[in-house]
């Protein structure tokens, strides 16, 4: 019954495999570059990689890559894979999905896996914590976080929960062959996740009101022009807007959804050191 976990040196896979492997659960990492002999190779964007990677594999966790996701789930089918755990995205829950760079390569995916004949659960997590690691420069060098939206709600949803909700529905095949969407207990503001950040790390961080224009220029080198675009409307769509919450991961794992405070504790010294 071995899991393959695909995106091995991921957050959300990472602690997955820390947990399918304190239950027990035989589980096999996979990566596109392993560095590591334990680690087997299985680029998504490389389909001669997925026959070896599936061999004798039960099970699956797939990021959500759709250049070829057909290839992959096809493969699975023929190894015999029951159950394929994909990490998707809330952004699909759009209007339009296939109009936009956010959601387009996630319900590209999701489609690709439904239709084949292997059961599929599909993880919609919302924004994940870990985003504001894109502060933690500008955090440690005293330089002010420029924000277009300030005011912009987000519902934060801790990686640790987003794996914990995979391995509950690896364990039980009851909970598979639906969708998810994944929140944290708390609709945030950028402004409220700063001052989190702030008493947690002991710093003052101030905050730079920028425009959408400014925010691109600033971002050129790291996001491209239709990504950033796409996550700017985003952004604007929810400024002043708190996010619809759901109660997902405490029906799924017994516990409560982790805070962001609990994710900027454990994190700490990358904003300090």
């Amino acid at each position: 019954m071995t899991t393959l976990v695909t995106g091995a040196r991921g957050a959300v896979a990472s602690a997955l495999i820390g947990l399918l492997r304190e239950q027990g659960r035989p589980v096999r990492p996979a990566s596109k570059a392993p560095a590591d002999p334990s680690v087997v190779k299985c680029d998504l964007s490389d389909p001669s990689t997925f026959t070896a990677a599936l061999a004798g594999v039960t099970s699956v966790f797939l990021y959500a890559e759709p250049s070829h996701a057909v290839e992959f789930a096809e493969t699975a089918a023929a190894a015999g894979v029951e159950h394929i755990v994909l990490l998707s995205s809330s952004a699909v829950l759009t209007p339009d999905p296939d109009a936009g760079p956010l959601a387009k390569s996630h319900i590209d995916a999701e489609r690709a896996v439904a239709a084949s004949p292997v059961r599929s659960t599909s993880l919609r997590p919302g924004t994940f914590c870990g985003n504001a690691m894109a502060w933690s420069w500008p955090v440690k060098s005293g330089t002010p976080i420029s924000l277009p939206y300030p005011d912009a709600h987000i519902d934060a949803v801790h990686e640790a929960d987003v794996a914990a909700v995979a391995a509950a529905v690896l364990a039980d095949p009851a909970l598979g062959g639906r969708p998810y969407t994944l929140t944290g207990p708390q609709s945030l503001t950028f402004t409220d996740q700063i001052g989190i950040l702030s008493r947690v790390t002991g710093r003052d961080i101030s905050v730079k009101h920028v425009t959408r224009q400014e925010w691109k220029a600033e971002m050129a080198q790291y996001i491209d022009g239709p990504v950033a675009d796409a996550l700017l409307d985003y952004w604007q769509s929810c400024d002043g807007r708190p996010a619809e919450l759901t109660t997902v991961v405490e029906e799924l794992t017994g516990h409560p959804a982790r805070t962001f405070a609990s994710w900027a504790e454990q994190h700490r010294a990358a904003f300090v050191d």
